[in-house]
């Protein structure tokens, strides 16, 4: 029996499609400027170079951030910056918001960074390794503010996944 390797960083399995998205958005607003433009005979290779630069910010705007958590640490990358932390090494953990909420993680090495919770709830591996690191946090004592809302949003992401599966077995 061959015994397998260490498993690969869990990713946001969304991640493609938005990314996907963002991009027929933005080429759609561009093909779209420039046909209106074109129509209306005021097309000019500066106005053509603007249209395609303002797409370009649609792009970069709508692309979300790419979420990655492996043993011990956690990373969300967009396209400006790349912001990593150790979950193992957790000081605090803080909710921001009710309906849209967010994350913010920040480690002993003073680095932060912001989560969605939705990131969370659609990609239980992010959350297993994420909750796997608040562990190992809180066995150490480095995490001293924000267990508890940890738990809460534990709770919160088992009932979504647990009404999620009941969803999709017919039996909700």
């Amino acid at each position: 029996m061959q015994r397998s390797g260490p498993a690969g960083p869990a990713g946001d399995r969304h991640w493609r499609g938005s990314a996907r998205f963002a991009a027929t958005c933005a080429l759609l607003f561009c093909t779209l400027s420039l046909l209106v433009d074109w129509d209306a005979a005021s097309l000019t290779p500066l106005r053509a170079l603007l249209w395609v630069a303002l797409s370009a910010a649609v792009f970069a705007v709508m692309l979300p951030p790419r979420v990655t958590a492996g043993p011990g640490w956690l990373t969300v990358r967009s396209p400006w910056r790349r912001r990593t932390v150790r979950t193992d090494a957790l000081v605090t953990v803080r909710q921001c918001g009710d309906v849209s909420a967010y994350l913010i993680l920040r480690d002993t090495a003073g680095r932060g960074l912001e989560l969605g919770r939705r990131t969370l709830v659609a990609n239980p591996l992010i959350w297993h390794e994420l909750d796997t690191g608040i562990r190992r946090s809180i066995e150490h004592g480095t995490l001293r503010q924000g267990a508890d809302v940890l738990e809460s949003l534990g709770h919160r992401i088992d009932d979504e996944t647990t009404q999620a599966i009941l969803r999709a077995s017919g039996l909700s």
